[in-house]
């Protein structure tokens, strides 16, 4: 005897055929409802459409409110204008550094500033060479693509990629052995802007095609950091205090997308309390947050202080340090490590990592030695 398995959507046609023989009225308010449920996701939809998401709000459509990063902004504007002139694509950009620090909305600004649309995508998404070739070929002339941690893209479609930004063209194998043959397709002029947290994971070859430079953002300056949280703010609506502005730029890490971060919760915190966002509202928002007057959150004391107190300070191994703490080691290396070591707390040694006396001061623990 033989049996046939039912498809999710053939038992649920069969079930609704049932409920409209058996209990019609039930059949009609479960149609109803699907109706009204139906128009308001659809509802939901243009809803979410219609109003901009809070981090695009945030982000710069102009060149003079972009602040900090005078020498990237100057080298670009020239290219731009130069470009323009010539009524040519500028050409292949790359942009590095931590993440938080402008990079895509640098890739925005140049698409705005040329007139031109921009296709966004990143590395992991680009699977396979089709997935290239479907992307490349859809672009229209002096359009930009701008590709996201780039680092992380596939090797086969990295090669495919180099012809594309030398010679507009790409060439593309179909079938295998002696039946095999290739393609060229040719593609519209354009320009490709990427950005990278990790420019030592990009390959030689595809990093000296970007002919339009190679630049590093660098981490924002005190005084930068209190403009773009006046400007966030003035965005919002909201006024800020002077000093508040100062004491959320000091715990920002020197990075905007961590400034904005942190001028929300405060935001928040003085919005549910009924009080002005003043220093001390600011103070006690952040103290919630568990971020100290150094801009420490609490995995990056916790670093500190087992180091301090479990291994006297250092020095001592990444791997020992990450088991100590139940964390990654990739964790510790790229997100922990960079902003203590730039604030002088840590200390990478041949022998290990080792807790800075002006560690043991904002800590206030006694520095100690194993034996």
């Amino acid at each position: 005897m033989s049996s046939y398995c039912l498809k999710p959507c053939d038992l649920k046609i069969a079930i609704l055929t049932l409920i409209k023989k058996k209990a019609p009225k039930l059949y009609k308010r479960t149609e109803e409802k699907g109706t009204m449920v139906k128009k308001e996701n659809q509802e939901t939809e243009e809803g979410v459409k219609d109003k901009d998401f809070l981090d695009q709000t945030l982000r710069p459509s102009e060149w003079n409110e972009y602040i900090g990063q005078e020498s990237i902004k100057n080298n670009i504007q020239i290219l731009l204008k130069a470009a323009s002139e010539r009524k040519h694509p500028p050409e292949h950009l790359l942009f590095y550094g931590p993440p938080g620090l402008g990079k895509t909305t640098l890739a925005h600004l140049i698409a705005r500033e040329m007139g031109v649309q921009m296709k966004v995508t990143s590395g992991p998404a680009i699977e396979k060479v089709g997935d290239l070739a479907s992307i490349l070929t859809n672009l229209s002339p002096g359009d930009i693509l701008f590709i996201d941690e780039i680092h992380r893209l596939n090797k086969t479609v990295e090669e495919i990629l180099y012809p594309a930004m030398e010679s507009g063209s790409l060439d593309i194998i179909i079938g295998k052995g002696p039946s095999a043959r290739t393609i060229q397709l040719e593609l519209p002029s354009f320009t490709l802007i990427a950005a990278t947290t990790r420019i030592a994971m990009i390959s030689s070859p595809l990093r000296s095609r970007f002919g339009g430079g190679v630049f590093r953002l660098e981490f924002y300056t005190q005084n930068e950091i209190e403009k773009i949280i006046k400007r966030s703010a003035k965005i919002f609506n909201i006024e800020i205090e002077q000093e508040a502005a100062e004491e959320i730029a000091k715990r920002s890490r020197f990075t905007p997308r961590t400034a904005n971060h942190l001028l929300k919760r405060a935001r928040d915190f003085a919005q549910v309390n009924k009080r002005e966002l003043d220093k001390t509202a600011v103070v006690e928002a952040l103290s919630l947050l568990g971020i100290d007057t150094l801009g420490l959150a609490p995995s990056d004391r916790s670093l500190l202080e087992t180091l301090i107190n479990k291994f006297g300070g250092g020095p001592v191994g990444l791997g020992t340090l990450s088991a100590a703490l139940s964390e990654e080691t990739a964790t510790l290396e790229e997100f922990n490590e960079p902003y203590l070591i730039q604030l002088g707390l840590l200390e990478r040694t041949p022998r290990g990592r080792t807790a800075t006396p002006k560690a043991h001061e904002h800590l206030g623990l006694k520095q100690s030695k194993l034996l």
